[in-house]
């Protein structure tokens, strides 16, 4: 079965699943990051606040396909949305990869009690006129976010990354970017390892299919056409996050996933109406 592309709104293809590389940082995360290219991964996931640019860049530039066929991400933070330093911290982005452009960059939260997502949103749009990054998006905008940024600068983000997982399945979210030609990719797909991994349910979904409860879910995301990014070193781990392309789950299978979403689902309260990253 062949894995099926997205194509952003500017074009740019990208793999149905890439790797979270959170906590993937000095020697041992670059060895974590290039084992992943080796068996397949292309889309790898860092952030400014992750501290772990340099690792990632060092896999990218020494992994074993060229840095063309990757696509390399990060993040703002919260703290630089201020046009200048926006501007300013995405070149700093480059220089800890030691990267000629990055693939994407996202605003990492909107901060809307500080305001300034706006500004960091013009200075991503400098920055790609520049050629400094390819694609630009966002992380946890709500509509009323993603609205602003259409109406106040006429562009409208390729990628909307949101915490996405059975027990928060973000369904007015999803529809609303997906009318609005906006991808979403979920963070945390596997519920930061929470008790979803042991969810029943899903369990008798994964032992009737033969596979991982973790198999069930990421391509439980892959049927409702969202990308996941989950984060693994293991080796293993990464192969089998790579295996869930040979089986089709049935409607009614996805309906039972998709019940599982509570209101409060969220992993760590984290909700972009009020939530201010640093």
């Amino acid at each position: 079965m062949k894995a099926k592309e997205f194509i952003l709104n500017d074009g740019l293809k990208l793999p149905p699943i890439g790797l979270g590389t959170y906590r993937l940082n000095g020697r041992e995360g670059v060895k974590a990051i290039q084992h992943a290219v080796e068996i397949g991964y292309r889309l790898l996931d860092s952030a400014f606040n992750y501290e772990n640019e340099g690792a990632v860049g060092e896999a990218a530039r020494t992994s074993c396909v060229p840095r063309s066929e990757l696509i390399v991400t990060s993040k703002l933070p919260g703290r630089h949305q201020k046009y200048r330093e926006a501007l300013l911290t995405i070149e700093e982005s480059l220089y800890r990869g030691g990267l000629d452009y990055y693939d994407i960059y996202l605003i990492h939260w909107p901060n809307p009690k500080t305001g300034w997502y706006v500004e960091a949103w013009q200075a991503m749009i400098e920055a790609k006129k520049r050629g400094m990054i390819r694609s630009i998006g966002v992380c946890n905008f709500l509509p009323e976010h993603l609205e602003r940024l259409t109406r106040e600068t006429g562009v409208t983000p390729s990628i909307n990354q949101i915490e996405l997982h059975p027990y928060f399945n973000q369904e007015e979210q999803r529809k609303w970017d997906a009318a609005h030609g906006i991808v979403d990719e979920a963070w945390s797909p596997l519920g930061r390892a929470n008790s979803v991994l042991q969810n029943p349910v899903i369990g008798e979904i994964a032992k009737a299919h033969g596979k991982s409860i973790s198999q069930i879910i990421l391509r439980w995301h892959v049927q409702l056409g969202v990308l996941p990014i989950p984060k693994s070193s293991d080796p293993a781990r990464q192969k089998e996050n790579l295996e869930v392309f040979d089986f089709v789950l049935s409607e009614e299978e996805m309906q039972k996933i998709c019940a599982l979403s509570r209101p409060d689902g969220r992993t760590a309260n984290q909700d972009p109406s009020v939530y201010e990253e640093f």
